[in-house]
């Protein structure tokens, strides 16, 4: 309604003030009978109100002020006009907030996330005529945007005077960043994976889907985010967990217990599904998912029939990699914010981050590739899977997307060219080894910064001790930004395996 006003009046020379008061007037008294029919009173004040600021230019001037200041909630520069008024102008005004806020007006509430609301989605300019499909719209979900954070390393811990884990870095003077996307929400959500529900699940409501089917490992923090952002948004979530323990499970000879993603899992109500490891590799995912979700078809619910939406392992698809596309133009403007110490914008050398199921590495990479505002190198540290496989799995994904090449170019070569996958997988998905686990336990004890042991933990050290060690001199003053994607929650399994690792930082 007054967006387009400002508390600054030389917006309005030229205008008649006539006639924007009477539109003003006829605008409010339809927006309040919609809002509170009921209350007719309310409705004379309002009245009274705008044939005031319709009568004195002054008082429509401060008015529009505070609506503008409502409607875009920045508070200080505005309020600091009305505090200047006269005491009957700021009679007007109290009678305006209190108005706004009888009648459950949109600018009171417009900047609490409201999760079930589908919003239009206007994707990036950099990918306009190069990613042809995408979405309409997505959801608020995550707590954007995530923070930026410098880590310092050292030689030594300054704890215990031993040799940091991170000297290299501070011998090659390389500054390491950190995105923090384990905060994207809270202990129930948070992650890289949320920002892929908030399009996946906004296409499952807008396709009328009452129930979601996705699968993931025993310890799935996408299962766990997903089932969630399902409770949030008045689904149900059904999930498919990859357990060497599944015909245990299936037998009641054992069952899964409450310890960190499970335990989230089981208090959100989800319904859980179980496979093998070899009807994992046997069947597909993408099989498994379609199954349960024919088997879903069939049965009603409470509210009728069930409707169910399919998300694939790690909400890695067309829809969901624009998470990450959306992720790339946040850090960016947040990466162009920060200054050197000469006033100079700090280039962006190298970027990292852990790659499981491809989707995150499809954003990022073609988010940097056609952003071209930066020129950093990529490197997806795969923690389970073999490189070619992920730049097979991320050309799918850029090609579903509706990325435009030229004829001669394959998706492959242009992935390959922009993205380099690293084996980082170690012993293999979510099996950790003692020096991982130690670096884990260490990268807190330095930064604060607690990693977890399938992907971020798994693929800084991987990067730290393999990458930057066989090629030195080709970081040397360069600055990284590793993007932390989050699942902490993983870490509630591993106490056995770090106690001597704990005992030696915290006796």
């Amino acid at each position: 309604r007054y967006r387009y006003y400002s508390s600054s009046a030389s917006l309005l020379v030229g205008e008649d003030r006539w006639h924007v008061g009477i539109y003003s007037t006829v605008q409010w008294y339809s927006y309040v009978q919609r809002q509170s029919a009921a209350s007719s009173l309310l409705l004379y004040w309002y009245l009274f109100l705008c044939l005031l600021c319709l009568l004195c230019p002054l008082c429509f001037d401060q008015l529009a002020a505070y609506m503008y200041c409502v409607d875009t909630t920045h508070t200080s520069m505005e309020m600091s006009l009305i505090r200047k008024s006269t005491c009957s102008h700021r009679f007007v005004l109290s009678l305006a907030a209190a108005m706004s806020a009888s009648t459950g007006s949109e600018a009171a509430f417009s900047t609490i996330p409201m999760p079930k609301k589908v919003s239009p989605y206007e994707p990036p300019k950099w990918t306009q005529d190069i990613l042809e499909n995408a979405p309409a719209g997505r959801l608020t979900l995550c707590n954007l945007p995530t923070p930026l954070y410098k880590v310092e390393p050292t030689l030594i811990t300054h704890q215990d005077n031993k040799p940091s884990i991170l000297h290299s870095l501070a011998e090659l003077d390389i500054g390491l960043f950190v995105k923090r996307d384990d905060a994207t929400g809270g202990v129930e959500l948070g992650g890289n994976k949320l920002r892929k529900l908030e399009f996946l699940l906004a296409d499952a409501i807008e396709r009328g889907c009452n129930a979601v089917v996705t699968i993931g490992g025993e310890q799935s923090n996408h299962c766990r985010a997903t089932a969630a952002a399902c409770r949030m948004i008045g689904m149900d979530p059904h999930l498919i967990l990859r357990t060497r323990r599944a015909n245990a499970v299936r037998e009641g000879k054992d069952d899964f217990g409450s310890v960190g993603n499970i335990l989230i899992d089981r208090m959100i109500g989800s319904k859980i599904y179980t496979c093998t490891p070899g009807e994992y590799g046997r069947i597909g995912s993408d099989q498994l998912v379609e199954r349960v979700c024919k088997t879903l078809q069939s049965t009603s619910g409470p509210f009728g029939p069930v409707k169910p939406y399919g998300i694939p392992v790690g909400g890695s698809n067309a829809v969901g990699t624009w998470g990450y596309i959306n992720g790339v133009e946040e850090m960016l403007e947040q990466w162009g914010a920060m200054k050197s110490g000469d006033g100079s914008t700090c280039s962006l050398d190298h970027v990292v981050f852990a790659c499981g199921s491809g989707g995150t590495a499809a954003g990022i990479t073609l988010g940097l590739a056609l952003a071209r505002s930066a020129k950093a190198k990529v490197h997806a540290i795969g923690v389970c899977d073999s490189p070619d496989y992920f730049y097979n799995h991320v050309s799918e994904i850029a090609d579903d997307m509706g990325l435009v090449l030229p004829s001669y170019l394959p998706t492959v070569d242009y992935i390959k060219e922009h993205m380099t996958a690293h084996q980082g997988k170690g012993l293999g998905y979510a099996a950790s080894t003692p020096e991982e686990l130690d670096f884990v336990a260490r990268f807190a004890q330095e930064t604060g910064i607690v990693l977890d042991p399938v992907y971020s933990g798994k693929a800084l050290f991987h990067f730290v001790n393999h990458v930057l060690e066989d090629d030195p001199e080709s970081f040397r003053g360069k600055n990284i930004l590793f993007w932390h994607t989050g699942g902490a929650l993983g870490l509630y399994d591993k106490g056995a395996p770090l106690k001597e690792t704990l005992d030696d930082i915290s006796p």
